[in-house]
């Protein structure tokens, strides 16, 4: 069985926590691991291989942490990865079609979104097997949460048994606890499980014109350790989801019923609920944490915060940001995230700290002319073979030893020494060594944004 894992997202549920480029699930919540690598390791044990599907900008990151679950021996290295590349996200219908078109006919797969969190594992384990059960019988199963309240974020499936009778979109707070009263109705997980080859003949039949998109773009896809989907093929997929294109039109579909302690963590009061609390209510991932006569608060940061007199907050800070608001008004978080965007601002989508597929780059200090980098590269990774029309750039190293390129002349810059960088000059950075290159980088321009890059040749194809 081939579990499918769906890292797409758009970081702004759970802003400024998360962000386009480092999305919910590749950030470390609990106990150091992010929803992504509990994905990983939980279905790793039922699974003989995984299959990531990743926006281009995102798959580094779920290299990263596979990595660092290889290194901590919380993976098999006998567990196969690979991985699938959209340019463009057109929702999960073409991710899942892309991902079979891969795979034998007869493969069971298990499809699951990566920053869903399950705590208990032996009934979710138990729903896996039912539902590999029904998928060998040619069946589409679709895993079924058992309601706790009557939630209006979600939609629903109605059931009699294993039999699906309907699919509800998200309903009204009456209709959502006629629901739960009921007791025939679960929450829609948006796990899936079936044989890739039965899913693409149910998708040819209900979405021929999907299908087809995908299967053309499959075709055209560039393969070798990862499959890279052209931008232009992407976007002539039409964009569907599995529920819209297949499950809601099919005749052949089963759900499993599941008690899982199952949450998709999609609000700061949702992430409340699954963090430890004091004595008070409040949770925290901060041993700084300071309270007096506060109640029941989520507070989030890693600088020291004190609170006074204060009940049902969510207090979410970080390096470039900071979010307060009454517990309850987390949805709105979006809102804020939409005016972002409309002021054109950087902060939707990147933290101060950037992740890059050669390692991280921390802005340390910025303002009009000029903009100070912290930069990290990795052993053995360099950074592309670009030029800048708008800036120069000095280099400083701090550690490690820097293989420079620069125009046509290649040279070593060790710690305490420096080069520099003309505006319009070909250049890279190389780390040959077996320590992390540490270096301060100083951009003096007119402009100093992140787009003035020109990218001549790129070991991680982007443009």
């Amino acid at each position: 069985m081939t579990n499918i894992i769906l890292c797409g997202g758009n970081g702004t549920r759970l802003w400024p926590l998360s962000r386009t480029l480092m999305p919910k699930q590749f950030v470390k919540l609990f106990d150091g691991e992010s929803l992504f690598q509990k994905t990983v390791t939980r279905n790793q044990k039922v699974c003989d291989a995984q299959f990531v599907v990743s926006n281009a900008e995102q798959y580094f990151l779920a290299v990263d942490q596979i990595e660092e679950l290889t290194k901590n021996q919380s993976l098999s290295l006998s567990t196969i990865t690979n991985y699938l590349l959209e340019t463009v996200g057109r929702n999960t219908a073409p991710a899942i079609a892309l991902s079979c078109f891969a795979l034998d006919e007869e493969e069971i797969v298990l499809v699951t979104p990566s920053d869903h969190l399950i705590k208990n594992e032996k009934a979710y384990f138990e729903a896996v097997e039912k539902a590999k059960t029904l998928a060998q019988a040619e069946n589409l199963v679709t895993f079924g949460i058992t309601p706790r309240y009557p939630e209006t974020g979600f939609g629903y499936i109605e059931a009699e048994g294993e039999a699906v009778i309907s699919f509800k979109e998200k309903p009204d707070a009456l209709t959502a606890q006629s629901y739960l009263d009921a007791g025939n109705y679960y929450w829609n997980s948006g796990m899936f499980c079936f044989k890739a080859g039965y899913f693409l003949d149910e998708l040819k039949t209900h979405a021929p014109t999907v299908y087809e998109a995908s299967l053309t773009a499959y075709n055209s896809a560039k393969v070798g350790d990862m499959i890279r989907i052209a931008h232009d093929e992407m976007m002539a997929i039409p964009e569907d989801s599995i529920d819209y294109a297949v499950m809601e039109k099919s005749t052949h579909v089963k759900v499993v019923p599941s008690d899982i302690d199952w949450s998709d963590l999609g609000s700061f009061d949702a992430l409340y609920e699954e963090l430890p609390k004091d004595s008070d209510g409040n949770a925290s991932d901060n041993a700084k944490l300071i309270t007096q006569n506060s109640k029941k608060n989520l507070v989030i940061s890693d600088k020291l915060v004190a609170t006074i007199d204060v009940d049902d907050l969510l207090i979410i800070d970080t390096a470039d940001a900071l979010l307060i608001s009454r517990k309850g008004s987390s949805q709105k978080v979006k809102e804020v995230v939409k005016q972002l965007k409309e002021r054109n601002s950087e902060l939707p989508n990147i933290h101060v700290t950037a992740h890059r597929p050669w390692g991280t780059y921390t802005i340390l200090d910025e303002s009009e002319g000029y903009k100070v980098k912290r930069i990290v590269v990795k052993p053995g990774k360099r950074l592309s073979l670009q030029k800048h029309h708008h800036r120069s750039e000095h280099w400083i190293i701090v550690s490690g030893t820097a293989t420079v390129t620069r125009g046509s002349d290649e040279f070593l810059v060790r710690p305490n020494e420096s080069t520099y960088i003309p505006m319009g000059e070909l250049h890279r950075l190389e780390n040959v060594g077996k320590i992390d290159l540490v270096m301060i980088e100083a951009q003096v321009g007119e402009y100093v944004g992140e787009d003035d890059i020109v990218r001549i040749e790129d070991d991680f194809k982007r443009v």
